[in-house]
């Protein structure tokens, strides 16, 4: 579908035209500044480390940025909280495994008793369960405040009940300690949560990468002429500033003196450098090229381009809905089991068969240790941890793990153009050759790069790196609104624009060459002695995955569509290429998050994959946010998986993935609970009257195997390719 609502951008395209016309200024002003660069690139090396928070902090609204990394602090002191607490409860857990009667029993191992050895186990034991059981306490309280008890309160639960119990057992109750298994179900379960708070981590990271977009100073210009170097934050609207030759620009603001070419791909997706001249918008972040700029400052602070960037990414991201986690919800009900299993056991034992109170507790404590969930608590971060792992050997990492989940729903995936399906950058897509008898397409192309490597600018860099061989040139001119030319193995060669072909009238037949005109892409001509030898086409060059990709991922029934930043003709020729269902062009940074939530409007679950500082909102505002890893921080950083290897057609991979980790999820989880279907009647003693008792230590076995199964599982998981 395309979109005409959008008003034209006047963004003034590189032209073959310009650039030869700006071929002389361009070389004598890089040449000028060459050491000059270096020096400022080595006296700013060491602030790198320093430019994420100052500038942030002075950038963007103070207030947001306090919350945020308020927010930041938070989850990384839980996290930090769970490692900490599951190592020290490790420690401590290998001599209570040890003292552990039942470890003795199975590996004979009784010359480690001791008298009073009893005793150690309980102090041990006693100290994991009041320190590594605290946020366990802490949680269930929580839960019990919003009455939804679930995980934590299962494990408060099993691990208070056997602790009660065996510090009985302890101090004169007859039965069996569960010690043991007391200790490395407080273990599993920090480790659980260690893992899921991991997953978590990242997503406050996202705003402040953005402060990287921009220096840390500006060159301030006086009344008086004078330069300066001042702090980001000292810059007031109307400032002028002077911006040098490869630098970024501090702010946003309009050109008041000189002109160059700007790459603003990583803030707009516009893959061409775009020529900025006097009286033109420039934005802050964007690289200047070869020429030195003069800018008032027009924007500061939350007016700022990039500080609309962060609130559109923010508020994307606080209004992605969350869905409850499947361990929790199973959790939930496996908690009233355990609770009700038990206290209906001993009731029962008690009441109804008038057992004494030691074996109706006995038995209670087996219902209750059998239903603990040692697998359950396993049963989802091992499949994350080993899906993670098989990704990360695959080029893809899953930041998210629910939107990771959320992949086998997708019906739709949104691509981002420039960066994503293409390569960003100019290259030669076609070669075509007037005289093939005295030219052929190679050596036109190597004569043109030839004398196109004399050259700085972007045009004449996309036809050099297109070949690997070039001859040695001389008598090197450039001519404004002519061209470049040299003499290259005794043959004059010119490389000239359309409009030079126009004016001296210079007729070419070649019915290739009327196709090539029809597509939206910069043809530079090659003339050889005086005579038209063939012509170069450049391009955004489209990455040779890309149709396959798409291809795969609608034999799947999925949609696939594009946005874009570029004109009409640009966006309908990538479309056409690599058949895509629908684009949308002309698409400003603020639009994408808003065309992404139109597509969801229509019911469809929808997946999008960008690169760039324009793609972040659009990123966190869809279900599920793909970033090419050759892109921006601040694009990997709001996206819920990165591909490392920039190949989209490892989305197709990741939705394979994503399909077999949610069976081994739901496989796991239904070991996890479902073997309490037939665990929990033989702890509460179903079969006595048949002379079977299920005893604690054989519970303690069951649920131990339970969890052997659960980790065997995970480790079958496998990506179809």
């Amino acid at each position: 579908m395309k979109d005409h609502d959008h008003p034209n951008s006047h963004e003034e395209k590189l032209s073959p035209d310009n650039h030869h016309k700006e071929e002389n200024t361009h070389s004598k002003e890089h040449n000028g500044h060459d050491e000059h660069e270096k020096h400022e690139e080595h006296k700013n090396h060491g602030h790198e480390e320093q430019m994420e928070h100052q500038v942030h902090e002075e950038h963007l609204d103070h207030t947001d940025h306090e919350q945020k990394h308020k927010g930041h602090d938070h989850h990384q002191a839980m996290m930090d909280d769970f490692k900490k607490r599951f190592i020290v409860s490790m420690i401590v857990t290998v001599p209570v495994f040890f003292l552990s009667e039942m470890v003795q029993e199975l590996f004979g191992l009784h010359f480690l008793h001791f008298p009073g050895d009893m005793y150690v186990l309980f102090i041990l034991s006693s100290f994991v369960f009041f320190y590594g059981g605290y946020p366990f306490f802490t949680g269930l309280v929580n839960e019990f405040k919003i009455r939804q008890p679930g995980m934590m309160t299962l494990v408060a639960v099993a691990i208070t009940t056997a602790y009660i119990y065996s510090v009985g057992v302890t101090f004169g109750l007859m039965g069996m300690t569960f010690y043991l298994e007391l200790v490395t179900l407080i273990d599993i379960m920090l480790l659980g949560h260690w893992i899921e708070m991991r997953s978590v981590m990242g997503a406050s990271r996202a705003l402040q990468e953005l402060a990287t977009l921009l220096p840390k100073n500006a060159h301030n210009i006086h009344d008086d002429g004078t330069v300066e170097d001042v702090p980001l934050e000292n810059l007031k609207l109307e400032d002028l500033v002077l911006v040098k030759p490869g630098e970024k620009v501090p702010a946003d603001g309009i050109i008041e003196d000189g002109q160059s070419y700007i790459t603003e791909s990583l803030l707009t997706g516009e893959s061409e450098p775009v020529l900025r001249k006097e009286g033109d918008e420039i934005i802050g972040g964007s690289i200047n090229g070869t020429g030195s700029l003069k800018v008032t400052v027009k924007k500061v602070g939350k007016d700022s381009f990039i500080s609309q960037v962060v609130a559109l990414v923010q508020e994307a991201q606080e209004s992605k809905s969350s869905t409850q986690d499947l361990a929790n919800r199973s959790a939930f009900w496996l908690t009233i089991i355990a609770l009700s299993g038990g206290v209906i056991t001993l009731l029962v034992w008690l009441g109804v068969f008038g057992h004494d109170l030691a074996f109706a507790l006995e038995r209670s404590v087996t219902v209750m240790v059998t239903t603990c969930p040692h697998a359950l608590g396993l049963a989802i971060p091992l499949v994350v941890a080993v899906s993670t792992s098989i990704s990360a050997k695959n080029g893809v990492l899953i930041r998210d793990r629910q939107s990771f989940e959320n992949m086998k729903d997708i019906q739709a995936v949104i691509f981002d153009k420039t960066g994503t399906l293409t390569e960003g950058k100019f290259g030669v897509t076609d070669v075509i050759s007037f005289k093939k008898d005295t030219f052929s397409e190679d050596e036109v192309l190597k004569y043109a790069a030839s004398v196109e490597k004399e050259s700085e600018h972007p045009i004449a860099q996309g036809i050099v790196k297109s070949t690997h061989v070039t001859y040695k040139t001389k008598d090197f001119q450039s001519s404004p609104g002519e061209g470049v030319q040299a003499t290259v193995e005794d043959h004059e060669v010119k490389v000239v624009s359309p409009a030079y072909i126009e004016r001296e009238k210079i007729k070419i037949n070649s019915s290739k060459l009327a196709d090539v005109e029809k597509q939206p892409k910069t043809l530079i001509y090659v003339i050889i002695d005086g005579k038209a030898a063939g012509v170069i086409a450049l391009a955004d060059v489209i990455r040779p995955e890309s149709k396959l990709t798409v291809n795969k991922l609608q034999k799947q029934g999925i949609r696939c569509m594009m946005l874009t930043g570029d004109n009409e003709d640009v966006a309908r020729w990538v479309a056409e290429e690599i058949d895509l269902d629908e684009y949308f062009y002309r698409i400003l940074p603020q639009e994408k998050a808003h065309k992404v939530h139109q597509v969801q409007d229509k019911g469809l679950k929808v997946v999008m994959v960008g690169d760039g500082v324009n793609d972040a909102p659009a990123l966190a505002q869809a279900d599920v946010g793909i970033a090419i890893g050759a892109g921006t921080d601040v694009a990997m950083e709001s996206a819920d998986i990165v591909l490392v290897k920039s190949n989209p057609e490892d989305i197709v991979n990741i939705m394979e993935l994503t399909k077999a980790t949610y069976s081994k999820m739901k496989q796991n989880l239904l070991w996890a609970t479902g073997y309490n279907a037939f665990a929990i009647p033989l702890a509460a003693g179903l079969l006595y009257g048949w002379g079977f008792l299920l005893s604690p230590a054989m519970g303690a076995i069951l649920m131990s195997l339970s969890t052997v199964i659960v980790a065997f599982n995970a480790q079958l998981l496998r990506i179809k390719k």
